[in-house]
């Protein structure tokens, strides 16, 4: 007997559903889907915020110094002439930044092989590109998930049955995040 459902698909298309959907559920924290999926999509979801969960206190903080353009009041780079030739001027600024220890590295990578890139798309220029914003699914589940499953000991999700869809009478779910 299979350990997984197969959902009457090719191993290419179905790791591609699930990962497509792992990725909705931790962007959006819900989804409606059948409830055959939601059961496999919750394994693989609730394995990966039990890493983020285990892993997110494990970096150092580092601080650095970096070149930086300077910038006039519309944001422009600020240049000068030197030797005939216009050359940007930078200016060195401190920052702090956090430097993943070995094992959240591990995590990290291991998360981005589920997960897929996301684009956030603001309401006011939808349907354009220049405004997009890449979102880091894999921060987001260090930095605002994991804190929040920080004391609990599994149990991150939640299946609640809808009922049935018209079309073809597959029962319908919404998984969530607790």
């Amino acid at each position: 007997m299979a350990g997984y459902r197969k959902l009457g698909r090719t191993s290419a298309q179905r790791k591609a559903l699930l990962r497509n959907q792992v990725t909705a559920l931790l962007y959006r924290g819900k989804i409606v889907t059948t409830e055959a999926k939601a059961k496999e999509i919750r394994k693989i979801a609730e394995g990966l915020i039990a890493m983020a969960v285990r892993e997110k206190d494990n970096f150092d903080t580092v601080t650095v110094t970096a070149k930086v353009a300077r910038k006039d009041a519309n944001g422009k780079r600020v240049k000068e002439v030197v030797d005939g030739k216009k050359k940007t001027v930078y200016d060195e600024v401190e920052k702090t930044i956090k430097k993943d220890q070995p094992s959240r590295l591990h995590a990290r990578r291991q998360m981005l092989k589920v997960l897929y890139p996301v684009k956030e798309v603001p309401a006011k220029n939808a349907g354009r590109k220049k405004n997009t914003k890449q979102v880091d699914l894999v921060d987001k589940l260090f930095t605002e998930i994991a804190p929040k499953y920080a004391d609990r000991k599994g149990g991150y999700t939640r299946i609640v049955k809808v009922g049935q869809r018209k079309g073809d009478a597959a029962m319908e779910v919404i998984i969530e995040l607790v």
